[in-house]
């Protein structure tokens, strides 16, 4: 396709969103060798507002060279190998989709079954086994639009590893990895932070770094030779791999519009954006999939109505809007839509777009 003639979409599907135009002027500009001063400077700075949106004081905090989904990867092959008991919840795609990592480094997995549409159970978690290496849940439920209380986990997690998948929650919702007691955290930066795939901002404490696997299989992703490439050690740095320069800065120059306007105004912002997409839908008729007191504001899941073929629907958005919006997950990929409201996109303006929009798409498909 001639990219001349490719038309902005209007993100609003369960990720990527559209990213904050500060994000995507960086990756225009000249590029920098990945060991050049000025780089160190831009990752270090990078590094520290990681540490603030993750609200940690961990110096291992850093931006993993690969999209979230290998930031999974990192979490558990750095933290089980063969034998070790991981707790893991699963309460959607991707609470199942740690349960296969964990699987293939070789732990002992106990899953913890929870139904989709409903937040874990902390208490169910600690009775699953006395004495887990890692127990591992997933913050916002990008399948099912569920926020779990993490804060409860941590609390009830003993000599346990929390580890944490907090990629859709990850500067949309409130996120206090010290205060919770996330021990290993792992996000992406392409829903709420409102920066392209491809980078994994992660955390580990103290804790976790000194319990880690001391030779994984995964020479790449190998955190304990990651720390001193990004200075672990303050001041000498080891080579490890060429960083990916342009979405570093993308990601630093994303982070300081975030930063700028404030972390609680941008949380108070989703949650603005989220309530009101919420009420716009129940208003005209809409049930929602995601349970009542759950319910992520950055990532809606509602029940496509009887009669209306969710795939047309969808394909009239995109055509005449150039709206994206998601399918559901699994058994639910033709019953629920899956709408996001992520980055830039949480606004007033947005809900009102999607909500005249998906109206004249139904009437219009059935």
């Amino acid at each position: 396709m001639n990219p001349s003639i490719i038309h902005e979409r209007k993100l609003f599907g369960p990720g990527p969103t559209n990213p904050y135009a500060e994000a995507t002027a960086a990756l225009g500009l000249p590029l920098l060798g990945h060991l050049d001063p000025e780089f160190i400077r831009i990752l270090d700075e990078t590094c520290e507002d990681l540490r603030t949106v993750w609200s940690t004081s961990n110096a291992r905090t850093l931006p993993l060279s690969a999209t979230g989904s290998a930031g999974m990867e990192a979490a558990f092959v750095n933290s089980v190998g063969p034998g070790d008991v991981a707790v893991i919840a699963v309460n959607g795609l991707f609470g199942q989709r740690m349960v296969d990592v964990a699987g293939r480094c070789g732990a002992e997995v106990v899953q913890v079954d929870f139904e989709w549409g409903t937040p874990v159970d902390a208490d169910a978690l600690a009775a699953a086994h006395p004495s887990p290496k890692v127990i591992a849940a997933v913050h916002a439920e990008t399948s099912t639009g569920v926020r779990s209380d993490i804060a409860a986990i941590g609390a009830i997690k003993g000599d346990a590893l929390l580890l944490t998948d907090a990629v859709t929650s990850i500067a949309g919702i409130e996120l206090r990895a010290d205060d919770w007691g996330i021990d290993i955290g792992y996000a992406g930066t392409q829903k709420c932070i409102g920066v392209a795939p491809g980078l994994a901002p992660f955390t580990i404490n103290d804790r976790a770094f000194e319990r880690r696997i001391e030779n994984p299989q995964s020479w790449y992703l190998d955190l304990g030779m990651l720390g001193g490439y990004v200075g672990e050690a303050k001041g000498k740095r080891t080579y490890h791999h060429t960083a990916p320069v342009a979405m570093v800065c993308s990601l630093h120059a994303g982070l300081k519009r975030i930063l700028a306007e404030g972390l609680d105004n941008v949380w108070a912002r989703h949650e603005a954006a989220g309530k009101a997409l919420h009420d716009g839908l129940q208003e005209q008729g809409f049930e929602l999939f995601a349970q009542e007191g759950s319910r992520l504001p950055e990532l809606t899941t509602v029940k496509v109505p009887d009669g209306v073929d969710s795939a047309k629907v969808r394909g009239y958005l995109l055509e005449n809007f150039e709206i994206e919006i998601g399918a559901g997950v699994g058994k639910y990929a033709d019953t629920v839509w899956r709408i996001g409201l992520m980055g830039p996109n949480a606004n007033p303006a947005s809900v009102t777009l999607l909500l005249g929009a998906i109206d004249e798409a139904i009437k219009a498909t059935r």
